[in-house]
């Protein structure tokens, strides 16, 4: 099976190609360009250097929030326009759930935490669960917005030693230092990020599953919350 995987949730703009156990190809920025720049020129570059054919493509794996509300609609309606043009489903695969597949195997809790502004970060709690010669990923926290300070806790009550990765670590990290109570790493560079990679191998596995897999024109993003446009209107 082959699998396009789109990220462009946060900071990040990654896309990438994954074909059964194989990365065929990945190409990840996390530069000044907006996504709108960024992300269909780097599909293309992709398509060339593998020679891709995209109606070999089983299905198009998107990173479907939360994360950036003007990123998810530029993933979005890139992944439904491919999907629309070529007849391919999407797979919804939640950002946070991609982030912790990027450390896929980890002993640790996993917990992806994306900067959500006003102190709020957008976050989970995962462990990989070992079945038979693979891992399943579990959920221990769902993913939702939550204040640092309330997940500190949250992940000091479990217990067991948390790996975190994502863009909230930079602006988070005193706040983390301080409040946790048990052992705690962060992830390095070239894990630490959203990949397009995982977004496709973590896709691949929920499409064997028929798990959130949906026709192109039915895909929506998954804010989590409403834009601060969106609840400074309603205040009005």
């Amino acid at each position: 099976m082959k699998i396009l995987g789109l990220d462009s949730s946060g900071l990040v703009a990654s896309v990438a190609v994954v074909e059964d156990d194989r990365l065929l190809a990945e190409y990840t920025t996390d530069y000044k360009k907006t996504h709108s720049q960024t992300l269909l020129p780097m599909l293309d570059e992709l398509k060339k250097m593998i020679e891709l054919d995209c109606s070999t493509l089983d299905a198009i794996a998107i990173s479907s929030g939360p994360g950036s509300f003007t990123g998810l609609r530029i993933g979005s309606a890139t992944a439904k326009g491919l999907g629309l043009a070529l007849k391919k489903p999407l797979v919804e695969v939640p950002t946070l759930e991609g982030l912790a597949w990027n450390l896929w195997g980890a002993s640790e809790i996993v917990c992806p935490v994306m900067d959500a502004r006003r102190n709020q970060v957008y976050t989970g709690a995962y462990t990989f669960t070992p079945s038979g010669e693979d891992f399943t990923l579990e959920t221990v926290l769902p993913q939702s917005p939550m204040d640092v300070g309330d997940l500190v806790e949250k992940l000091n009550g479990l217990g067991r030693e948390v790996i975190f990765l994502g863009d909230g670590v930079p602006v988070y990290r005193e706040q983390i230092r301080k409040g946790m109570q048990v052992p705690f790493r962060f992830a390095p560079a070239g894990n630490n990020r959203q990949r397009a990679a995982s977004i496709a191998g973590l896709g691949l596995v929920y499409f064997k599953q028929n798990k959130n897999t949906v026709e192109a024109a039915l895909h929506q993003p998954e804010y989590l919350r409403k834009s601060q446009a969106e609840a400074e209107e309603e205040k009005k």
